[in-house]
């Protein structure tokens, strides 16, 4: 397959990329008065409730009390109380900030603005203290409600190709996203930051799903329409990004203990690609978002045609290796998350986004150690992770670092050639003053002792996966992002997203040509202990 001329995903990226220019012909004033709710509520006397709360240890899984009213036996007990953990570690109010009209509620996973475009559907095809039905996550109250009481387990089957992990799961969770939440205030390129805050969603629950016995399974690849209406979704508001299996590797023992299982069944495709759409109309401001999340959709006869998985395994290409520049190996101790993971429980937790870096250095060491948490899980087995959580395609995506002030390391842009472990010096000066223009002139890019970039070739994405790559590149970023934040905050250090950036300064800064996309920019340095949380 030939590489495309134009396509929706590479028409969209160009219009929604930020200049100054273009920054300062926007006038546009947000309209207060038509802001977002950033959760789902359901009508009175629609469903039923499963209050998760008294199943919520965060010190660990401690036996606790039955529900009032309700007798559950204690392998129901034992199910509620994982899948409590589970959506809690993944996406639960872990702060609550008062305001005047009404709080303000704070979660596991980051969102830009605030504004959590994401929510969180839990599809049961039935297991003790879990009924058959649908669900949707209720994050203030930290609740279940039950909208089906039915089962749909086959449906969705349907509309994920017969995916072999669904015959072996009873529990699947669906991200959504309600596009409105965030394009209220960030328009059209709020489609890049509803799947990169979707991606730091899957790096929870792809880590909280360790935790609590499950092993997740990421499926990007399912006929929309399926999908969306066994959930009862309007697909002209919200609309399904990914759907995840969740694989029991506890199997309860006579005493109602976990046993870990010894094998895990391999899913035979994370990704399909929908088709390339070469002709794109007139569209007017507002309307690039939809058209793209349309577009991108993988229509039921298309699911038999997609079957065969697309040859996406091979390792990233071994780029900038040339025999001058500085190497630095990044070989280091994997950071230890205590016993049980109770430091990692601590920093998803504790995660906050930074608002201000103190500007001083920070030690290679740590670096090391978050870029070693993030590209190599194979590294915490021992410590009972997944040594191979499930992306859609990392080998698309590149990582490239800015080291502004690291002790030992020498200013300049790095290429993280992570199969190697190495930091390769691919350009030699301090590059404050030059993030801090391309970040908006944002003090976090200025402040920031250390910058990493993710970009990926976007032509190559959509020829492997048509429109939907657009989708897979920022989720996997995403993912990695939430893996750094992380090892950030286990680390000590203070850590914050960016996806607001001038996009072609990006290129210039890392020395890249323009046909590498800048997805993402997380920001990493020292933390100024005064700084307020923000989302």
């Amino acid at each position: 397959m030939s590489e495309p001329t134009a396509c929706a995903s590479l028409l969209y990226h160009e219009f929604t990329k930020y200049s100054p220019e273009g920054l300062a012909r926007n006038t546009r004033q947000l309209d207060w008065s038509r802001q977002p709710q950033p959760y789902k509520d359901y009508p009175a006397g629609v469903g039923t409730m499963l209050d998760l709360r008294t199943h919520l240890q965060q010190g660990g899984p401690e036996p606790e009390s039955q529900p009032p009213g309700e007798e559950l036996s204690q392998l129901a007990l034992w199910h509620r109380r994982r899948l409590s953990q589970l959506l809690y570690f993944s996406y639960g109010v872990t702060l609550v900030l008062p305001y005047a009209n009404q709080p303000f509620y704070m979660r596991a996973a980051p969102s830009a603005g605030g504004l959590y475009p994401a929510e969180l559907y839990l599809i049961s095809q039935g297991v003790a203290g879990i009924p058959e039905g649908l669900y949707n996550y209720q994050v203030r109250s930290h609740s279940l409600v039950r909208f089906w009481d039915e089962s749909r387990w086959q449906r969705l089957q349907a509309g994920c190709a017969e995916a072999t992990i669904l015959s072996q799961c009873s529990l699947a969770l669906v991200v959504s996203a309600v596009f409105f939440r965030s394009a209220w205030r960030y328009e059209d390129r709020a489609y890049r930051r509803i799947c990169l805050d979707s991606g730091h969603l899957l790096g929870n629950i792809e880590l909280a799903a360790n935790l609590t016995g499950y092993r997740a399974y990421l499926l990007g690849g399912f006929c929309d329409q399926i999908v969306e209406e066994l959930l009862f979704l309007n697909p002209q508001q919200e609309g399904a990004l990914v759907v995840i299996p969740l694989l029991d590797l506890w199997q309860p023992t006579p005493a109602d203990e976990p046993q870990e299982m010894s094998q895990w069944p391999v899913s035979e495709f994370t990704a399909l690609s929908s088709p390339t759409v070469t002709h794109v109309p007139e569209l007017q401001d507002g309307d690039w978002l939809p058209f793209l999340h349309r577009v991108s959709r993988i229509e039921s006869g298309s699911l038999a045609r997609l079957l065969q998985p697309v040859a996406s395994a091979e390792p990233p290409a071994d780029k900038y290796n040339f025999p001058f520049c500085l190497r630095v190996s990044t070989a280091t101790q994997p950071i230890d998350w205590g016993q049980h993971l109770q430091e990692l429980v601590r920093s998803i937790l504790k995660r906050r986004s930074t608002r201000h870096f103190t500007g001083e250095d920070l030690p290679l060491h740590r670096l090391l150690a978050l870029l070693d948490f993030t590209y190599h899980p194979e590294h915490y087995t021992a410590q009972g992770l997944d040594g191979a959580p499930d992306y859609f395609d990392r080998s698309l995506v590149e990582t490239f670092v800015v080291a502004n002030g690291v002790e030992g390391l020498e200013p300049g842009c790095y290429y993280y050639a992570v199969q190697a472990q190495e930091l390769r010096q691919i350009r030699f000066k301090n590059f404050r003053s030059e993030i801090f223009q391309l970040c908006l002139g944002q003090e976090l890019g200025r402040d920031a002792a250390a910058i990493v970039f993710h970009t990926a070739d976007l032509a190559k994405a959509v020829v492997r996966y048509g429109e939907r790559a657009y989708r897979y590149l920022h989720l996997d970023a995403g993912h990695l992002g939430q893996r750094l934040n992380l090892a950030a905050i286990g680390l000590g250090l203070g850590v914050s997203g960016i996806a607001g950036f001038f996009d072609n300064q990006v290129n210039e800064v890392l020395g890249i040509p323009t046909s590498e996309a800048a997805l993402y920019i997380t920001t990493l340095g020292i933390p100024r202990s005064a700084s307020a949380p923000d989302s």
